[in-house]
């Protein structure tokens, strides 16, 4: 007979012990690694504890929201939030990681980008990853919203009844072309919005000038002393009141101040361009002339190459800075409507 005394019955214990954890290690890294998550790309909503006509309301959820996806049940998702509150959401409320990855880096590459102008949203809308209405979105505008205004796009509108944009030829009608902003809301978000849906936040002083045209961006160049107050002098940037154009904007206008007869007046005016966004401003030295406001456009020619030209301001006169060996431009002839 043998006899195993009590000490060697725990260490045999210990080692079984060790022997499963080390099994189980494996399955516990794999069992992470297959997580599933999701966002939330609705302002909010009610999470329920079935998926039934008749339900109960477990939790609240909320654009941005990152949640653990634990089922599926034809358009519903079972999730768990990171306070531990579990329920059923609707799955057209959710993006995959994969989604809120691309915006997150579609924000980063963005973040520098040249504001061209300040907007109010009109109503709610939703910011999209792409410039289409069937795009994926995230985050969401309230009306009353401000943005920047950054870049501007163009895009076939979606038909009822259709996937996305589709070809003329295929329906045998004319789809319309919608205009799309770039823009960056104040808690940095970046993204895609319907251009009719945000409005272009410019003074009332220069706005009033707009002349029946469209205003797409404006920019303060420097500013003049007026008695005991400063007023700004700007660029305006204009296109025709209508979307789906060739070009971001045909048209600028320079805006000075008259301290003599206290108001504005156009400096400088030019036509008929071939406009591409963005316009940047900023300031250079000039020698005699000192450091003067200078803003630079970007202008395709007849071929669809873009040229910068760049332009300085010393007040009340407005002349091209042509680059060495660069020639002054031809004027451009009336340009086709689309």
């Amino acid at each position: 007979m043998i006899f195993v005394n009590s000490s060697c019955r725990s260490h045999a214990r210990i080692i079984q012990l060790l022997l499963l954890l080390t099994a189980l290690l494996p399955g516990c890294k794999t069992s992470r690694k297959n997580q599933e998550f999701a966002y939330v790309s609705t302002p909010q909503a009610f999470l329920r504890d079935r998926v039934a006509p008749v339900y109960t309301k477990t939790g609240i959820v909320k654009s941005g929201d990152r949640v653990q996806v634990l089922d599926h049940d034809r358009r519903f998702v079972k999730i768990r939030t990171e306070n531990g509150t579990e329920g059923w959401l609707e799955q057209r409320y959710l993006v995959t990681q994969t989604d809120y990855d691309a915006f997150q880096k579609f924000a980063q590459d963005h973040q520098s980008d040249p504001v061209q102008a300040p907007g109010i949203a009109r109503n709610d809308t939703n910011i999209h990853l792409h410039p289409a209405r069937d795009a994926e979105h995230l985050y969401q505008l309230t009306q009353g919203s401000k943005v920047a205004i950054l870049k501007r796009a163009t895009t076939e509108k979606s038909l009822p009844g259709t996937p996305g944009a589709v070809a003329a030829s295929e329906t045998k009608k004319e789809i319309p072309i919608e205009d799309w902003w770039l823009i960056r809301d104040q808690q940095a978000h970046v993204g895609w919005v319907l251009a009719r849906l945000i409005d272009v936040d410019a003074p009332l002083d220069i706005a009033q000038y707009a002349e029946g045209q469209r205003l797409v961006a404006f920019f303060v160049l420097n500013e003049v002393t007026d008695g005991d107050k400063k007023v700004p002098q700007y660029l305006a940037v204009l296109t025709e009141p209508k979307g789906g154009m060739p070009f971001d904007y045909n048209q600028i206008r320079v805006f000075t101040w008259n301290v003599r007869k206290h108001r504005y007046e156009t400096a400088y005016r030019e036509r008929n361009l071939d406009g591409v966004l963005p316009v940047t401003v900023g300031k250079e030295n000039f020698d005699k002339e000192g450091t003067l406001p200078i803003f630079m456009l970007h202008v395709k020619d007849d071929n669809g190459n873009v040229s910068d030209r760049k332009y300085k301001l010393n007040t009340p006169i407005v002349r091209r800075v042509l680059a060495p060996g660069e020639q002054p431009s031809k004027p451009a002839g009336k340009r086709k409507k689309r």
